[in-house]
């Protein structure tokens, strides 16, 4: 049988799922003569916390703010650890670092690339302070399991809920489930307001700090001193950084929120057709669809591991092929624990986490976004099977 040509035109590995309502609200936003922290920025976070069943939500400038800020807000620094997965994006990692505490791994499960609650209980010691689990490519970590034995130790989760906006784990929606979670809003994120993130928690006292220190550590923002009847005077109670999303990004939130189940739901669509193309593909792995517990995907990414024993291309090469398809790829992740700072500081070295080095070594993200159709879906799969085949050992 011959192969197909390439295709004509590039097929990225990700796009934003933007509309004209997108665009009429930042141009409404823009009339409207307030375009930094304001009203509908307060608006996005009452719609994000009554989504995600959290009784508070916060916006921020992005994920990796969101993180730093939880971590500040929690007292977390010198001295003291914080254990999450060698398979993230480095902010979950780096932002542990930053406010000078020590990041602490446990390995992956090999299925659902998520921490491993097996794994876990090893990784905690006397200066545990956080966990932060990954919920990787969408799928929700197993919160119970996890929950469970930070509970014993009275460790607070923090959950790095960056890939799963509008996901559950056994019904309830994430953002709803620990001390605290943090989503990004991202330009390829499921619900994206450009750059953005969001913080949710039930905890009163730890949305004041995060408010406090996400603003300079004052006491108003500038729109809070804009009320009929406020004054113009203002404490800094603490010295703050500069997170606060913007009104413009705030207005591309509310309407993407809004639509976030659909497009979710697209993404799921798009997912199912690719487990079909691609299910006889020997070569490769498919991602789990789910877990030993009732979960709603958001499938943020769709990954698969390619077996470079079988083929004469490693995972790049794989990748570079794909690219001459005309298709694009990602990928998510490199393990952390093999990167040069962190093998230099903490002595992390190969075997150390034998299946996150696994995942890492093979894994490749193929495109899917809501805007794709059933024929670039068709066309990836194409592309995949033909680059197997001209590179089968």
């Amino acid at each position: 049988m011959s192969d197909r040509a390439a295709r004509l035109t590039f097929l990225p590995f990700s796009r934003p799922a933007l509309g004209e309502e997108e665009v009429r609200a930042v141009v409404d936003c823009l009339r409207s003569g307030w375009i930094t922290t304001g009203p509908r920025t307060r608006e996005f976070e009452e719609r994000f916390a009554a989504y995600a069943g959290a009784r508070h939500a916060l916006a921020v400038t992005s994920g990796t703010a969101g993180e730093h800020l939880a971590l500040l807000a929690l007292g977390i620094g010198p001295g003291d650890e914080v254990v999450t997965s060698p398979m993230t994006w480095t902010s979950t990692v780096n932002i542990v670092e930053l406010v000078g505490a020590r990041p602490v791994f446990a390995d992956i499960e090999p299925d659902t690339h998520n921490l491993d609650p097996a794994k876990l209980r090893g990784a905690l010691t006397e200066r545990t302070r956080a966990i932060i689990p990954v919920h990787f490519a969408g799928l929700p970590c197993d919160m119970d399991a996890i929950g469970a034995i930070a509970s014993e130790r009275g460790i607070p989760v923090i959950e790095d809920a960056a890939h799963a906006a509008g996901a559950a784990y056994r019904e309830r929606p994430v953002g709803s489930l620990s001390r605290l979670t943090v989503f990004s809003f991202h330009a390829i994120k499921n619900l994206t307001t450009g750059e953005g993130g969001m913080i949710t928690t039930d905890d009163g006292a730890l949305a004041d700090r995060i408010r406090l220190l996400r603003f300079h550590g004052i006491t108003r923002d500038s729109w809070q001193r804009q009320g009929a009847g406020a004054g113009a005077a203002y404490d800094v109670l603490v010295p703050g950084f500069k997170y606060n999303l913007t009104d413009i990004q705030s207005a591309i939130g509310v309407v993407q929120l809004a639509r976030l189940d659909a497009l979710n739901e697209r993404r799921e669509s798009l997912a199912r057709r690719y487990l079909d193309a691609l299910a006889g593909v020997e070569e490769i792995r498919l991602p789990a669809a789910g877990a030993g517990y009732p979960v709603r995907h958001a499938w943020h990414l769709f990954t698969i591991l390619v077996d470079v024993d079988r083929l004469t291309v490693d995972r790049f090469g794989f990748m570079e092929a794909m690219k001459r398809e005309n298709i694009g790829t990602g990928l998510h992740f490199l393990a952390v624990h093999l990167q040069s700072h962190y093998r230099t500081r903490y002595g992390y070295a190969p075997g150390d986490f034998p299946e996150a080095e696994r995942v890492s070594e093979r894994i490749v993200s193929l495109p899917l976004f809501p805007g794709m159709t059933e024929a670039d879906v068709d066309a990836v799969a194409r592309a995949v099977k033909k680059v197997v085949r001209a590179h089968r050992r």
